[in-house]
């Protein structure tokens, strides 16, 4: 099975909005939000394919704070039937490196504290939690996560 990363685009919409659908039901993402974040030019946002189908993807932005520059992951999703193929670390560290190629220093990204594989694949990644987020998500808690990313 070969995983291919590639930049998504606004004709990939539909099939990124279903997806997120599934994962996230009642907290995913609107379609507009989804346009947003694919038509900002500070966004990356990427496409996992499998034989030609997408299979997952992430979106983030680049935020310049004073001198200060990181990358934040807004969104990570990968289809129930493509989960634990690896595909989410492979998005993961290709965001990553695009955020270092853009200067970011540190990337953030936020998830339920009660999403056991989420919170496991971003710490297996290197990322540490710190701060939580009461009542960040629709009745459940959240947890804001950092990882040093880059020349140090």
């Amino acid at each position: 099975m070969s995983i291919t990363i590639q930049r998504a685009t606004i004709s990939d919409l539909e099939t990124l909005y279903q997806i997120e659908r599934e994962c996230f039901t009642i907290e995913a993402f609107s379609k507009q939000h989804l346009t947003y974040l694919l038509e900002n030019p500070n966004a990356v946002s990427l496409v996992a394919q499998i034989n030609n189908a997408i299979a997952g993807f992430i979106i983030g932005l680049v935020h310049r704070h004073d001198e200060e520059i990181t990358g934040r992951v807004y969104t990570l999703d990968v289809a129930v039937k493509y989960r634990r193929k690896g595909i989410g670390l492979k998005l993961l560290d290709e965001i990553e490196r695009i955020f270092v190629e853009r200067g970011a220093k540190i990337c953030y990204l936020e998830a339920r504290k009660d999403n056991v594989a989420a919170l496991e694949l971003y710490r297996m990644h290197g990322y540490v939690e710190v701060k939580e987020l009461k009542d960040y998500y629709k009745g459940a808690h959240g947890v804001r996560l950092k990882k040093k990313i880059g020349a140090q």
